[in-house]
């Protein structure tokens, strides 16, 4: 009898794997992104190829930007033996809470190439202020 060390990482996803199997699709845990800050706001970047742009749903509220959308599966022909099946499928969604108050009504949303940008501004009251020095 062969012993085999325990890893809960790699358990882990076996059973999640596994999981995914046996209901027949697979569930995308999470949306990468890039989020960075200037002077007046946020820029959030989503890769979302293959997706719909009208199938996404974005929504502001307490400055907390959900991204949300479902990848729509392929027909499955009965007659295919997958060798490889990784294509995403499922839905997916990712929640960022930005640390300032954020402009809901003027944030502006971009889709090209399978990448979403939004450009997220911040309220005037928190964007920095230049002081002008008056000489005499």
């Amino acid at each position: 009898m062969r012993m085999v060390r325990w890893n809960p990482q790699v358990n882990h996803m076996r059973t999640f794997n596994e999981f995914e199997r046996l209901m027949g699709r697979q569930v995308y845990r999470g949306l990468p992104l890039d989020v960075s800050e200037n002077e007046d706001g946020y820029v959030v970047v989503a890769s979302v190829a293959g997706i719909n742009p009208d199938d996404v749903e974005i929504t502001i509220e307490d400055n907390i930007l959900s991204i949300k959308g479902e990848f729509s599966e392929d027909s499955e022909d009965e007659e295919k033996t997958y060798l490889v099946r990784e294509r995403r499928t499922g839905s997916f969604g990712r929640s960022i809470r930005f640390p300032v108050d954020v402009n809901a009504e003027d944030v502006e949303a971009a889709y090209e190439n399978g990448v979403l940008t939004l450009n997220v501004p911040k309220v005037e009251e928190v964007k920095p202020k230049r002081v002008e020095i008056k000489v005499s």
